[in-house]
């Protein structure tokens, strides 16, 4: 991989930038949308997108292949359940409480790492950096102005969604023999496929009462921060590598920290600044430690 450019910088200041706006903008589509139904428009406004790339590109997409059943059990675990459980618990949390507790991610992938793979084993940096992070988000639940019994049931069921995203990833892995571009657009087919009827047997999308303003955000969230940064993160794969782009970790927080102020007034106090720092030091610990071991690797 060459040397990261100016250039390469901006690209990755450009998707910690996108992925941190889906927050607010979860939680604006969250006031006309509910759950299952915002997570299908958002799937369905990215496939639309993606599948043009692919149909341009040339790419076949493999949805009904003979890995139909693991991609569908992807698309169940890595967008149906995670797009759900964000879209539910933002209803009563702030958007950028809901981007410090996506930040669980990195460091969940390194728990289920060490136990699911072969070569990602812990070491003391990175449980350093589990515990660090940990302790981060239990002293934001300790927030009383923010995180409340009105409110902690749905805190918890936003954390699932991260948890949901590591898992899938994990098992996105045994099919690294297909295109990126097939293995997503074919994953949100698949969400697609499943959503549709949850969505209209659950909710009835057709008695919803929708406004300009969350339906703007709505087809942002899918051909923006889906679809759009999709291709972005492919981009700085490609160019820069995977520890390069696992940089974005420790911007996403901020930036969704810095919209839901800027957009929607919401409150930050002196809690959710010190646990978001203790979150970016602990993703920081973790992919230091990733960093350290693929050098030491490399010189033996």
């Amino acid at each position: 991989m060459r040397k990261a450019s100016f250039f390469d910088f901006s690209i990755l200041l450009l998707l910690a930038a996108i992925w941190g706006s889906a927050f607010f903008n979860i939680k604006i589509a969250s006031s006309s949308y509910t759950p299952i139904t915002l997570a299908l428009g958002r799937v369905l406004f990215a496939g639309i997108p993606l599948l043009t790339y692919c149909y341009f590109k040339k790419i076949k997409i493999s949805f009904l292949g003979s890995e139909w059943k693991l991609l569908a059990g992807i698309a169940l675990v890595n967008l149906v359940l995670p797009f759900f459980f964000i879209s539910y618990g933002i209803i009563k949390v702030q958007s950028n409480l809901a981007a410090i507790l996506m930040s669980v991610a990195p460091i969940a992938a390194t728990i289920f790492g060490h136990f699911f793979t072969k070569n990602e084993k812990n070491t003391l940096m990175n449980s350093a950096g589990i515990l660090v992070g940990f302790l981060g988000i239990v002293y934001l639940f300790s927030d009383d102005i923010l995180i409340n019994e009105t409110n902690i049931f749905s805190a918890l069921i936003i954390i699932l969604g991260p948890i949901c995203y590591t898992l899938g990833g994990l098992v996105t892995l045994r099919l690294e023999n297909k295109k990126n571009e097939d293995v997503t657009t074919s994953i949100l087919i698949w969400a697609i496929i499943f959503l549709i009827p949850l969505s209209f047997i659950i909710e009835k999308p057709w008695n919803l009462d929708l406004e300009i303003k969350p339906t703007l955000s709505l087809i942002y969230l899918g051909v923006i921060p889906t679809a759009g940064a999709w291709l972005l993160r492919f981009y700085i794969l490609r160019k820069n590598g995977l520890v390069f782009q696992s940089q974005v970790a420790y911007l996403i927080p901020i930036f969704g920290l810095f919209f839901g102020f800027i957009f929607l007034d919401e409150i930050i106090t002196h809690k959710v600044i010190i646990s978001l720092g203790a979150v970016l030091v602990g993703i920081f610990l973790v992919e230091r430690s990733k960093y350290s071991k693929k050098k030491s690797l490399k010189s033996d």
